[in-house]
């Protein structure tokens, strides 16, 4: 999770939901500290209002001024509430990081006219955790030292991937930001084939759930190793995997079912932008 530059000096977090706290623990945990982190989140969990007591964070001060970067992590349908009451923050240096799902640069740009450099990013929900990983956009006028910036800062929960069209954040969604959810989803299948296949429930849980966190793991860990060659090397000609690879990789199996789950998501996440 190496980021291409250090944290900004001054950053303004709007919205301290479940991303964007995991961002904030992200920076705390590279060092952050001090009143250079400004938290506007009207309704402050303990945990929050601890971490910013314990960081030296400065929490919905009167006093803001316009920082290095604004990282925007409120939730979408907000953006109209909220931008009015932070436009004057976001100033013509500005670098503006939007996690809203949705949300185009046009859309920003519209509602916070002062400011010229956006970067829309979709994260995932293991960033809760620092396993994360992020599609990234950055609009024509960000430079290199921005786009830098805009790494460091969503580096410090994952990995970040950059996309060369705003059009991509979009599959980046369908990808990445919906993925977690379909690997969970697997996980409650394999739990049902196990029961079907005579397990306990709380067996065939236990089995599931960590065979896909430990190959997971293994995917890892075996970075230089391709998904297919592992698969390989876990199939025996003739043996069990085999057998039941051969129903997962029909014509009718799991690849194009994936396919068809991703369009659909993809699909819909550009209706949402519309």
């Amino acid at each position: 999770m190496a980021a291409a530059a250090e944290l900004p000096r001054s950053i303004t977090l709007v919205g301290a939901g479940k991303m964007g706290f995991a961002l904030l623990e992200g920076w705390a945990a590279q060092g952050l500290s001090g009143e250079g982190v400004t938290i506007v989140e009207p309704q402050p969990a303990p945990a929050l209002a601890a971490l910013a007591k314990q960081r030296g964070f400065r929490l919905n001060p009167e006093d803001r001024a316009a920082p290095q970067a604004l990282v925007l992590a409120v939730k979408p349908q907000a953006l109209d509430t909220v931008a009015p009451l932070i436009a004057a923050e976001a100033g013509a240096d500005t670098l503006v990081v939007s996690i809203l799902a949705g949300k185009r640069v046009a859309d920003l740009s519209a509602r916070l006219p002062q400011a010229r450099f956006f970067v829309r990013a979709m994260p995932n929900t293991p960033a809760a955790i620092g396993r994360g990983i992020t599609g990234a956009f950055a609009a024509p006028a960000v430079d290199s030292d921005r786009r830098a910036l805009a790494e460091a800062l969503l580096g410090a929960v994952g990995e970040v991937v950059w996309v060369e069209t705003e059009a991509l954040v979009d599959a980046v969604t369908a990808v990445s930001g919906s993925g977690p959810a379909y690997v969970f989803y697997f996980v409650e299948c394999l739990t049902r084939a196990g029961v079907e296949a005579g397990l306990a429930e709380e067996t065939a849980a236990q089995l599931a759930r960590a065979t896909v966190a430990g190959a997971g793991e293994l995917l890892r860990q075996s970075a230089e190793t391709t998904s297919a060659t592992l698969r390989q090397n876990v199939t025996s000609p003739g043996g069990t995997t085999a057998a039941a690879l051969e129903v997962l990789m029909a014509k009718d199996g799991l690849g194009p079912l994936l396919e068809r789950a991703v369009a659909a998501a993809k699909r819909r996440a550009g209706e949402l932008s519309g």
